[in-house]
């Protein structure tokens, strides 16, 4: 059996997660001396990052003390930033919300108006927790555009005008702790996942305003060589009638272009549907009105086409759909079934799941605090962190 390293962080990753909740299950699980985990557990308790808890099932011998996570160690400010509105939210270091406000905003007012808002809303959300910016040890931002992740700043983000290459980890410095910011569907994708994560390899589709996919890799964000992993939204996609749609981005074709949600509101305006609003054309579908769900649905198909390659290429055990369109539920989901099962190579489809998100609205908050949190405790710093507490 390969084991895996024995360092502070990595233990203090088992019991976070789960996977060991005892001194005795963390020397099983690393393969390390009874000593070498001792001492590790020793300088996390000393740093306040583990606890004991009660006695576990005895196997002969005494009972093991337990071991749990100290999720009240420090608080995260998590900030889940879309194009129309802004969720803020205060956890605990498992993501646990103790206090969360939603506003709206308009991403084009630039970062200067956007970010003095979120901290606004930020004070409000410490203040209705009963905590203070010195109690905040990580800040956790998910914005809907291509980002630097080594540097915090958004790249050419094509629906955030203004926004590019802002330090946006700047707006955050009365908190004096280290700021993470990440695209806003690899925050979704971690709020998918969850605290426990997943050993699996999941896309976390989003279909909003834009389309983007968050790709998971044995349980871990993959961002890729410069962050920009999982933008689908700007693969090519040729029309069967031969119509060419100019994107945002500059480009022709685009499957945010032909299906995202400015697409679908265009095309359901343009057939005399009664809707100003894509709310309002996902609810229509949902209400059962054929010309609303058969462009929903034609829309899914279109989305399932890009999902087939990336099936083939990926091999995922899991697609979950999130995002404002993907309410729309069944119809969409028809849509994407229908093509991704009808062009994936068999083995490649043979187990693969498609559902959508059991927690849309919560995914971009939770995740925000789990990408925060994950950086934040991540083996280097924890090692830090127990050397500290342990000298």
């Amino acid at each position: 059996m390969a084991h895996t390293s024995a360092s502070a962080g990595a233990l203090l990753r088992h019991v976070r997660t789960g996977r060991a909740r005892s001194r005795t299950e963390l020397v099983a699980l690393t393969g390390a001396s009874r000593n070498t985990v001792s001492a590790r557990v020793d300088e996390l308790i000393a740093a306040n990052l583990l606890e004991e808890g009660g006695r576990g099932w005895s196997t002969g011998g005494r009972p093991p003390t337990l071991l749990q996570f100290n999720s009240r160690a420090g608080c995260v400010l998590a900030v889940d930033l879309g194009v129309t509105s802004v969720d803020v939210a205060v956890t605990d270091l498992s993501a646990r919300i103790l206090a969360t406000v939603g506003h709206p905003i308009d991403i084009a007012d630039g970062p200067v108006v956007v970010l003095a808002e979120v901290d606004r809303l930020a004070q409000q959300v410490l203040a209705e927790a009963g905590l203070t910016p010195a109690d905040v040890c990580v800040v956790g931002v998910g914005v809907p555009g291509p980002v630097e992740f080594s540097t915090g700043r958004p790249s050419h983000p094509p629906i955030m005008p203004g926004w590019h290459d802002y330090p946006i980890p700047g707006a955050f410095g009365r908190y004096e702790c280290p700021v993470y910011v990440d695209n806003d569907v690899n925050v979704m994708a971690l709020g998918e996942i969850g605290i426990g994560g997943s050993i699996q390899d999941v896309l976390v589709v989003k279909v909003g305003t834009g389309i983007g996919c968050g790709v998971i890799v044995e349980g871990r964000v993959y961002r890729g060589a410069q962050g920009s992993a999982g933008d689908i939204g700007h693969i090519y996609v040729a029309q069967p009638d031969g119509r060419t749609v100019v994107c945002r981005c500059g480009n022709e074709n685009c499957l945010e272009a032909i299906a995202g949600g400015g697409a679908l509101l265009r095309d359901a305006i343009a057939a005399g549907l009664p809707v100003t609003t894509v709310r309002q054309l996902v609810e229509l579908a949902a209400q059962g009105d054929g010309p609303a769900i058969e462009l929903v649905r034609n829309a899914g198909r279109t989305i399932g086409t890009v999902l087939a390659a990336l099936v083939n290429f990926f091999n995922p055990h899991s697609i979950v759909m999130t995002g404002g369109v993907a309410r729309a539920g069944a119809p969409l989901l028809a849509g994407i079934r229908e093509a991704v099962y009808g062009r994936s190579m068999p083995l490649a489809a043979r187990a693969l799941e498609i559902t959508v998100s059991d927690a849309p609205d919560l995914s971009g908050r939770v995740g925000a605090a789990l990408m925060a949190i994950d950086e934040f405790l991540d083996e280097d710093s924890v090692q830090a962190l127990a050397l500290l507490h342990g000298s």
